[in-house]
């Protein structure tokens, strides 16, 4: 059997695995049990999985991350671990966008040591702490959503950063130079982001939709609220990723159906606007941004009609996982499935069971006409 063939082999086996737990999150989901299932010759079609190979220079650790942390700091590097799962786009991409070039390539391989683990995997692991795990039980412990998530340890084995999905090269370069050269230790990283960010002070404004409600906004939210789940937009001037959103994704009509059942509100996570929270205190937008731990523009932080976070996207995102995380809030899915890949995965197994094709790196509809938007 030739390497390809293996490679392909793999990559099916992979998605094997995904769809099997879809197929469990199907049966057990009450969102995914009421439509009919196709025969399997009218079911819809799965694109866009994509096989990574990892680069060479990642680390073969025997997975006892106390002595890979003790390792890298004898060498003046940093650990990063990166979770993965076969067939993710988005792990392709950081390594064929991101790590394919040069500038970024020599200061990952200068300053970390990387190790890549399969959130799905069986494999031993000895966490930092001592305690065992495999790579599922640890990508579980860690709360893992999203694929790539890279975790970045100081030399005490405490996480500096933490990454949620893929980010593109330039904000991705910016996040690994922050840990990189030690700056938390003076600097948050909101800090860093603002220091480092000419888009803070620039005059462009931020593209608006008509589904985001106008200031005075209504936020507040309360246990046996009858409230609309709600749907906060931290954005920022001049942000290519946030036109791309705008652009991209939020003009496709079925996430649009999605966004118009949420209370869906847009704030410059730089500004001071005030606002009043779910919980009903006084704030400001950039207050709020750095309670919440917002790093990067957009960030989409979802909440249930009780004011609770459920989830958020702070990466770049396609249109299935953008409708994804409205809808596993919307469905209430949240509450019986905690994993959200899972969750996606079911979701998908169930359109396509709906004869529905199922493309997980869709931009966007490039014939769609936008809904009125302005500046």
């Amino acid at each position: 059997m030739g390497r390809s063939t293996r490679k392909f082999f793999a990559l099916m086996i992979g998605m094997g695995v995904i769809i099997a737990g879809g197929l469990w999150v199907a049966r057990s989901d009450k969102p995914f049990t009421s439509a009919q299932v196709k025969p399997a010759a009218e079911r819809g079609t799965f694109f866009g999985a994509k096989e990574t190979e990892y680069p060479r220079w990642f680390k073969e650790s025997f997975l006892d991350f106390k002595e890979d942390l003790a390792e890298a700091s004898k060498n003046n590097k940093r650990l990063l671990l990166m979770f993965t799962q076969n067939g993710c786009p988005y792990c392709n991409a950081l390594v064929e966008r991101n790590l394919s070039q040069a500038d970024i390539e020599a200061l990952v391989r200068a300053k970390f040591d990387v190790i890549a683990i399969n959130m799905w995997g069986d494999r031993h692991i000895t966490a930092i702490d001592g305690q065992p795990y495999n790579e599922k039980t640890f990508a579980e412990t860690l709360k893992v959503q999203f694929t790539p998530t890279l975790v970045f340890f100081n030399e005490q084995g405490e996480i500096v950063l933490r990454l949620n999905g893929y980010l593109p090269p330039d904000k991705f370069k910016l996040a690994v130079s922050y840990v990189a050269g030690k700056h938390e230790q003076h600097q948050s990283y909101q800090d860093y982001l603002a220091a480092n960010n000419p888009s803070i002070n620039s005059g462009s404004a931020m593209l608006k939709e008509d589904f985001f409600l106008a200031a005075p906004y209504p936020l507040t939210r309360s246990a046996g609220s009858k409230a609309k789940p709600l749907a906060v937009f931290f954005e920022q001037r001049d942000c290519p990723n946030c036109d791309t959103l705008h652009q991209k994704i939020l003009v496709d009509p079925d996430t649009r159906k999605l966004i118009a059942q949420f209370d869906a509100v847009q704030l410059d996570m730089w500004s001071d606007s005030p606002v009043t929270l779910p919980a009903g205190n006084a704030s400001t937008a950039r207050q709020w941004a750095k309670q919440l731990d917002i790093k990067f523009a957009p960030t989409i932080v979802l909440f249930n009609p009780e004011g609770k976070e459920i989830i958020r996207s702070e990466a770049f995102f396609k249109v299935f996982h953008t409708q994804g995380i409205f809808d596993y809030v919307l469905s209430g899915a949240y509450r019986q499935q905690p994993s959200f890949q899972r969750y996606l995965s079911g979701r998908a197994d169930h359109l396509r069971e709906q004869g529905k094709d199922v493309d997980i790196w869709r931009l966007g509809d490039e014939t769609t006409t936008a809904a009125p938007r302005s500046k």
